[in-house]
């Protein structure tokens, strides 16, 4: 025992409640030691007289001991919380625990506190069956109880810090910025906050901090990072939430290979602090248009086969009318080839509805042979035909291949449900295996045909392939990006780009995007002014950090990994928010609400 450790103990009094160690610490070297522990009931057991106390703590949960002089005791009720004063025994061999680490030791209790009494709670912390959603979420103190829970925190502590500390080595510095910031288009809805110091006027909560650490650059600090907390106004999925955590980093004098061989390192290193586990580097590149065509999404799970083939030079020799059809107004043809599936016939009617969430009118299916097969396509499959198919889908007999035939971004993406679908019902990935992927060469611009204005894909800060743009008079939609994603297991786990450095080029990208002098001056003028006083090529990335703890947790959603969450109607149900606020509140900065007056405070 150090020095100080033993003028602590030293200082201790005989009826001191506060604990000197853990519930999950004793092992069999403490005993004989004179302990206290601190925790709640866990579960409480009566073996005539003697009583059995299980406390838990987040660290774990130790067994107590309670002879007949407690028997007042015996009233603890589950979720209680108490101080424990006994000496640490060896279990006798046959009651040993081997599934808790304190299993080979109980504490025989010598003095009992109650610190504090619990109502009866209305989550079972001790259960394995989940209550409803909203119960868990309107009493999340009582849910985040649960070890589990407690488990996705600390990992996610622990996956953090391990990533700070890899771009701290790195040589990246710290810099925090602004939460109330000017509202900024970058794809989702702001979070306003009005002024009441400036009436009429509204903050807005960051989407991301993209323009201040441009400026961070355009001031010299080359490498920047934050663990930064964004807002957006959107609506909410599995891994979405209104506000939300990520990695965010910026650096100077770079381009796309520095920028991804830095986050290998980063995470090459994370991993191995958080997880134990060791990845693979370089992470293979893949272009954007690669990707929709080998797999029909951008984020695609590598981790299994399964890809998408173009059958349409088939589909035109094929007397199958649907497949023409859709080719003839502009369509494509596209299949994959499952296997060789134990499906009845049944479960392969059935994917038509898993097809049927990507747009698919329908999905054809064809057992393959070269006999011509079984299935709706077989009669269009006779003679070479079906060799022919089943050489383009690297097909053997009895394997089960699919087929849309639609618009090409409808045909890409049901198949995409399929795909996904099969490698959940046939268990095809290792849920341990960890598949990057940088997808990479993303167009610059989309068109929104109903509004006929250009949208940024990625953000209109993101550097263009060709800083020229292309030249006067060429098509926004055919100009590359400089953006890039990084995916795992069919999950984007975050998008980063280079940034347009020169002003002259950020102004005509404001062009393009339909955004006028007056508007880009009123919105990004600080922004265009800073360019103008020499920026340095820069890049940078953000990572969805709440994503990936989720991920690398073997967890489907993001909200096992985050304290307190809102739900899919962005709501806290445990402090009851979104709520209303006073009329004077609303005074003070301005605000009426619709067919409400104006009301002052009182003096």
């Amino acid at each position: 025992m150090s020095s100080s450790a033993a003028s602590s103990a030293a200082a201790r009094r005989a009826d001191d409640w506060r604990r000197t160690h853990t519930c999950g610490e004793l092992r069999a070297s403490h005993v004989g030691q004179r302990v206290t522990l601190n925790g709640w009931v866990h579960a409480r057991r009566d073996h005539g007289g003697i009583y059995f106390v299980d406390l838990r703590d987040r660290h774990g949960i130790t067994q107590v001991v309670l002879g007949a002089q407690f028997s007042e005791a015996v009233r603890l009720s589950s979720e209680d919380v108490i101080a424990v004063t006994g000496t640490v025994v060896a279990r006798a061999p046959a009651n040993v625990n081997a599934e808790r680490e304190t299993g080979a030791i109980e504490l025989m209790a010598e003095r009992l506190e109650l610190l504090s009494k619990a109502k009866t709670p209305p989550i079972d912390v001790t259960a394995s069956d989940l209550p409803a959603l909203e119960t868990r979420l309107k009493y999340r103190y009582l849910d985040l109880r649960r070890p589990a829970m407690q488990k996705n925190l600390v990992h996610r502590a622990r996956f953090i810090s391990a990533m700070r500390a890899a771009f701290e080595r790195e040589g990246f510095i710290e810099v925090e910025t602004p939460v109330l910031t000017k509202a900024t288009p970058e794809g989702a809805r702001d979070y306003l906050v009005p002024s009441r110091v400036h009436p009429g006027s509204f903050f807005a909560l960051p989407q991301s901090p993209q323009i201040f650490k441009q400026i961070l650059m355009v001031a010299g600090l080359d490498r920047y990072f934050q663990v930064a907390r964004c807002f957006r106004d959107e609506d909410l999925r599995a891994d979405r939430q209104p506000d939300f955590t990520q990695l965010d980093m910026e650096m100077s004098f770079v381009e796309e290979e520095d920028v991804f061989a830095l986050w290998e390192r980063v995470l090459v290193a994370t991993f191995r602090a958080a997880l134990g586990v060791e990845l693979t580097t370089p992470f293979p590149r893949l272009r954007h248009a690669e990707a929709m065509e080998r797999y029909g999404s951008d984020k695609p799970d590598a981790r299994f086969g399964l890809e998408l083939r173009d059958v349409a030079a088939w589909a035109r020799k094929s007397e199958f009318k649907v497949f023409h059809g859709a080719l003839e107004r502009g369509g494509r043809v596209l299949a994959l080839n499952a296997g060789n599936v134990p499906f009845s016939r049944k479960e392969v009617e059935e994917l038509g509805a898993i097809a049927a969430l990507g747009g698919a009118k329908g999905l054809a299916w064809w057992k393959a042979d070269v006999g011509g097969g079984t299935g709706p396509l077989a009669r269009f499959a006779a003679g070479p035909l079906a060799a022919e198919l089943m050489s383009l889908l690297s097909a053997q007999a009895g394997d089960l291949c699919l087929f849309v035939a639609d618009a090409q971004a409808v045909a890409r993406k049901s198949l995409n449900e399929v795909r996904l679908h099969l490698r959940n019902k046939l268990r095809l990935v290792d849920p341990k295996q960890f598949a990057f992927r940088w997808v990479t060469h993303f167009p610059l611009f989309t068109r929104d045909e109903e509004g006929g204005r250009w949208f940024s894909e990625h953000h209109p800060f993101t550097a263009p392939e060709d800083w020229s743009l292309g030249g006067a008079g060429a098509d926004p939609g055919a100009l590359m990006s400089r953006s890039y994603d990084l995916v795992m297991n069919g999950w984007e786990l975050g998008s980063g780009s280079i940034r347009i450095h020169r002003p002259e080029v950020q102004e005509r990208v404001f062009e393009i995007l339909g955004i006028g002098p007056e508007e880009r001056q009123e919105k990004f003028g600080f922004l265009l002014e800073a360019l103008s006083y020499g920026a340095p090529p820069h890049g940078g990335f953000a990572l969805g950090l709440d994503r990936s703890a989720a991920l690398t947790a073997g967890l489907d959603n993001i909200r096992d990994v985050i304290a307190f969450p809102k739900t899919a109607s962005a709501a806290d149900l445990m402090c009851q928010a979104p709520a209303p606020v006073r009329p004077e509140q609303l005074a003070e900065v301005h605000i009426q609400l619709a067919g409400q007056a104006l009301k002052k405070s009182a003096p």
